[in-house]
């Protein structure tokens, strides 16, 4: 299933996420995701592992243009100039000479000239047919309202934290108000289980149980199939080859109008990751290598 961004490119819905993959695991794990049907990977300059979903690529004897790639560019490389390089060294380690998709990873609101001017970075990129498509992640309206107001090209994508337990419904509906993609990054709620203090597991909730043995399907695959019936694009993350395939395996099967909303109701409003307001260099920065 291909989703058309507001630019016009096509993206497949559904991709491997690499966040956290050891490097030493990648490359079997994207290579395994590309023969069990994948044709969109998600990485990040910071993840430190573009090298390696490049060489899952090259292994798995697709054309380079039969995969979508998708990279981030890090806060530390935030700057006109500094973006530029970032570009270079991840088409670099990706061993690729475009990049389908290239996203800045975080606003950073103390600083945002600097994200700005990465910005602007991005939309050269564009013109100059280094990208095919340009976006964000992380952002709130409040910074998107700001971002638009000081660059000249809607992002294709804003990528954000997004499952059962936390919608951001206000996030969704400003991007949708601009013809902006809405990207879930742990669409299964993988991030709830790390945070602090009690919690429960999405891929344990009742609710979600009760769906997936009506469909005859697992609870990962309800929450990837919700995401994407409600028009989202979904970057689940495993390294194991049997979730991998489990993961895509979401295109025979349909939620009714009720689920859905079951599953809209589980919504607990709890972000899992950092708060995008508190971005700071100073505490966030890190050194990219070169390639």
């Amino acid at each position: 299933m291909d989703i058309t961004l507001n630019n016009g490119v096509v993206m497949p819905a559904l991709g491997l996420g690499v966040f956290q993959s050891p490097p030493e695991e990648t490359t079997v794990a994207v290579q395994a995701a590309l023969t069990a049907g994948y044709r969109h990977v998600d990485t990040a300059a910071a993840y430190g592992n573009e090298r390696e979903v490049g060489d899952g690529i090259r292994n798995s004897g697709l054309d380079r243009s039969d995969v979508f790639i998708e990279t981030k560019v890090w806060v530390s490389d935030y700057g006109y100039d500094e973006t530029l390089h970032a570009w270079e060294k991840a088409v670099r380690k990706l061993g690729a000479d475009y990049l389908d998709l290239l996203i800045l990873h975080q606003p950073v609101p103390g600083r945002f000239e600097k994200t700005t001017a990465a910005y602007k970075a991005l939309e050269t990129l564009l013109a100059d047919g280094h990208v095919r498509a340009i976006g964000v992640s992380n952002f709130m309206p409040h910074h998107l309202k700001q971002l638009l107001t000081e660059t000249g090209i809607i992002p294709a994508v804003n990528q954000i934290e997004l499952h059962p337990y936390f919608t951001q419904p206000d996030v969704q509906a400003a991007d949708a108000q601009h013809g902006i993609l809405t990207q879930a990054w742990s669409p299964i709620g993988g991030i709830t289980f790390y945070r602090a203090g009690e919690h429960t597991s999405t891929l344990r909730d009742p609710v979600i149980g009760d769906i997936a043995r009506t469909h005859g399907k697992t609870p990962a695959q309800v929450m990837l199939r919700w995401g994407i019936q409600q028009g989202r694009s979904v970057i689940p993350k495993s390294t194991k080859r049997n979730r991998i395939a489990e993961n895509i395996d979401v295109f025979d099967f349909e939620l009714t109008p009720d689920e859905m909303a079951a599953i809209d109701a589980l919504d607990t409003g709890r972000r899992g990751g950092p708060e995008p307001d508190a971005i700071t260099l100073e505490t966030f920065g890190r050194d990219i290598p070169e390639a």
